[in-house]
C-alpha cells in the first residue's frame, strides 16, 4: 500500500493507518529529516526479526537505531544522560543526527542483547507524528538503494517499484533526500564522529 502524505500537514488518518501497519508487526517505509527509512515497532519480536532478515543481518546485530520522540524517552534506554551528553541532545534533536550512547537500561528482548544503540529525534513532521501515536521508538534503517553507485533511493516511484512486495506500507512524502543522518559515537569520553552526513555537529 502506498500513501501520499503531506510533509507539513500529515493527514491523521494516514498517520493511524501508518500505525496500525505496525502495531501489527508490519514495516514501512516512510520519510525522515534525511533519507527515506525501513521501520517497524521496536517492541515487535516478529517485526524486528523481519526488518533484520531484510538488512542481511542477525537481529541482535542489525543496524538499526530508535527513532524517538523525546530526550526523555531517550534516557528510557539509556539511563540517566550527564551533563555533557544531554546538552549536546539538547542542542542537535530535533535534527539530523544519530547519536551511539550506551545501553543502560534493560532493553526489550526484541531489540536483542545490545551494549549500545543509536538514537534518533529527526525534524520531520511525519515521522515525529508516527512515533508520538505509536507510543514507543521505531526501529528504523536508513533504505539503501540496490545500485552500488546511488546510495540511497530519492525518487517515490522508484522506492514504491523496488519495494512494493517487500513492505506493507510506504508513505510517501515526495522526492527524498540523499544525505544520511551524521553519526555521533558518545559511548566514550572521546566523543567521535563516525560518519559525517547532513547536519554540522557543534560538540
Amino acid at each position: 500500500m502506498r500513501l501520499q502524505v503531506f510533509e507539513n500537514n500529515p493527514n491523521p488518518k494516514h498517520i493511524d493507518t501508518a500505525v496500525q501497519v505496525l502495531k501489527k508487526g508490519g514495516l514501512i517505509i516512510y520519510p525522515t529529516d534525511t533519507v527515506y527509512a525501513l521501520g517497524c515497532d521496536a517492541l515487535n519480536h516478529v517485526a524486528l526479526s523481519r526488518l533484520a532478515k531484510i538488512k542481511n543481518s542477525k537481529r541482535e546485530k542489525s543496524p538499526v537505531s530508535l527513532i524517538c520522540s523525546s530526550i526523555r524517552q531517550i534516557g528510557e534506554y539509556t539511563g540517566q544522560l550527564d551533563t555533557v551528553v544531554f546538552r549536546s541532545l539538547k542542542s542537535h534533536l530535533p535534527g539530523p543526527f544519530t547519536f551511539i550512547l550506551p545501553v543502560i537500561q534493560k532493553l526489550p528482548k526484541s531489540l536483542g542483547k545490545r551494549s549500545s544503540i543509536g538514537l534518533r529525534i529527526p525534524d520531520h513532521p511525519i515521522t515525529l507524528a508516527l512515533v508520538e501515536a505509536l507510543g514507543n521508538p521505531l526501529a528504523s534503517a536508513s533504505l539503501h538503494d540496490d545500485d552500488r553507485i546511488i546510495d540511497y533511493t530519492t525518487d517515490p516511484d522508484t522506492i514504491d517499484a523496488q519495494w512494493n512486495d517487500r513492505v506493507d506500507l510506504f508513505l510517501d512524502s515526495g522526492y527524498g533526500n540523499n544525505l544520511p543522518s551524521t553519526v555521533i559515537d558518545m559511548c566514550f569520553d572521546d566523543i567521535k564522529i563516525t560518519r559525517q552526513g547532513a547536519g554540522n555537529f557543534k560538540g
